[in-house]
């Protein structure tokens, strides 16, 4: 009895050592495949692979919204007090520069698009070594285009606006306003690589904390610079720059001190991982391409809006920032599947990729409809607020009736263009919005303004491209294998 109990207690040490040392084989394998350290699992909070997909998808996307609803505050504010202590002709010289600022720096936050994809899916994937790699080189690069886009801004900026037809009256002014502005991009990129890192790590709260307080302080200093110093135009971009330099420092700060060690940055390892970089661009390029050639259509638009005059520039100006307003739901969702995509794939989890990306839909385009109900029902008033010019207000209005019921189309559009960032699939919303948002919109603006040369169907451009880029989108979305996008990549 008492050796058939040895026995079977030898059989048991037996096969518990074997299952130990395969277990010890299969981690070393799996660390070789990976090419480097698995992450542990213990600090999990901010995984959105796992949990009730509805809760966390929800969860990171409100902080989103919250987070961009203060960034648009946080721009809108330069127009607000613009509007009401300096007059029309300073706002359409600060409206006039919104589509140049979003041509040169929409190029560099395709780029940051990219890395934080990349940053997602060896996130979720819980491979660290890759992950420090990827967020140093972020940082290195982030550093790299801001000083770029700077000497760019400042350099490119007066030709631009001229080739944009802006009226003579307020060209000083626009050109003043965005040299003042280009000359804080280093901070503005960089914030917005430090915002994508946290994001992509599933941290959409801190974003949301440190924008809160910029948003307050850019307020604050408007007041100061413009209300009371009496500075003009510069003031505002002043304020908007010293604004963007303290959110990126708490950022940065955030990363430095008080993050997990799996995603902490440190200064010394800051550095262009060749690699890292390679993937970071194949990933992003698309998107700073899309960005960019988009933002060139958009100058298009501008140039027809600014052929009507500055009360069109101011009237389309205001409007175009409650649009800002409009458009959260639209921004939060299509951010927050990116990342829910990426860091599902990276786990290889596609049914719960598949169930996010339906609910993500689905609540983006019916939060964006309603907030596009209410903007047109309440245009005349919220762009009276930034500026009482009844012929200012006109041309506001008649763009937010043309608009708004059609943000539904807008909101789908994004959300899947989103979701195939997530999916590594970047080239699809790159060429359709391309072809659409670019190409198709120039074309039409070309022939239509001169067949009806009246405002009007300069607003029509967008609901049209719109509708084309979500039929097209629809159709990928349903007949693609995007669920496998990062293996056919690697393939």
């Amino acid at each position: 009895m008492e050796r058939r109990e040895t026995r079977l207690q030898g059989v048991e040490w037996t096969a518990y050592r074997n299952l130990r040392l395969k277990k010890q084989v299969w981690y070393v394998t799996i660390k070789r495949i990976d090419g480097g350290e698995k992450m542990n699992n213990s600090q999990n909070k901010n995984l959105l692979t796992e949990g009730s997909i509805w809760k966390k998808l929800m969860g990171f996307a409100f902080p989103l919204f919250l987070g961009n609803l203060f960034q648009q505050l946080y721009n809108t504010a330069d127009s607000l007090i613009v509007g009401n202590f300096l007059g029309s002709d300073a706002l359409a010289a600060v409206s006039s520069s919104g589509s140049l600022t979003f041509l040169l720096v929409g190029f560099f936050q395709g780029l940051a698009m990219g890395a934080g994809v990349i940053i997602a899916r060896y996130f979720g994937a819980r491979q660290k070594k890759e992950l420090h790699r990827a967020i140093h080189t972020t940082v290195a690069f982030g550093i790299l285009c801001g000083i770029l886009l700077t000497a760019g801004g400042v350099v490119l900026a007066p030709k631009i606006l001229i080739l944009m037809k802006t009226p003579a009256d307020i060209l000083p002014k626009s050109t003043l306003y965005f040299q003042v502005y280009a000359m804080g991009s280093l901070g503005l990129v960089l914030y917005n690589n430090f915002v994508g890192i946290m994001q992509a790590v599933g941290d959409s709260r801190h974003p949301l904390y440190y924008l809160i307080f910029s948003s307050l302080l850019n307020v604050a200093l408007d007041m100061v610079f413009v209300g009371g110093f009496g500075m003009g135009v510069e003031g505002a971009a002043l304020a908007t720059i010293i604004s963007q330099f303290m959110s990126a420092f708490l950022c940065l700060y955030r990363l430095m001190k008080k993050s997990p060690e799996e995603y902490t940055v440190s200064l010394r390892d800051v550095r262009l991982d060749s690699y890292m970089l390679k993937q970071i661009v194949s990933n992003g390029l698309p998107a700073g391409i899309q960005n960019s050639v988009i933002a060139i259509a958009n100058v298009v638009v501008q140039s027809n809006i600014n052929s009507f005059g500055k009360l069109a520039v101011a009237g389309c100006g205001a409007y175009s920032k409650v649009e800002g307003f409009g458009f959260l739901p639209i921004t939060c969702f299509s951010m927050g599947l990116t990342t829910f995509i990426s860091q599902n794939l990276g786990a290889k989890k596609y049914d719960r990729a598949k169930k996010g990306a339906r609910i993500g839909i689905l609540c983006s385009i019916s939060m964006a409809e309603i907030v596009g109900i209410i903007v047109y029902f309440a245009s005349p008033v919220f762009i009276a607020a930034f500026n009482n010019d009844p012929k200012v207000i006109a041309f506001g209005v008649k763009e937010a009736h043309i608009i708004t019921l059609f943000y539904f189309l807008l909101a789908f559009s994004h959300c899947i263009a989103g979701l195939m960032r997530g999916a590594g699939r970047a080239t699809v919303p790159m060429f359709v919005m391309l072809g659409c948002w670019c190409v198709i919109r120039v074309t039409y603006i070309t022939i239509a303004v001169k067949l009806h040369p009246v405002i009007q169907t300069v607003f029509w451009a967008y609901p049209l491209t719109w509708s084309l880029s979500s039929i097209l989108f629809l159709i990928f979305y349903l007949k693609s294998d995007w669920i496998h996008g990062f293996e056919k990549k690697r393939n």
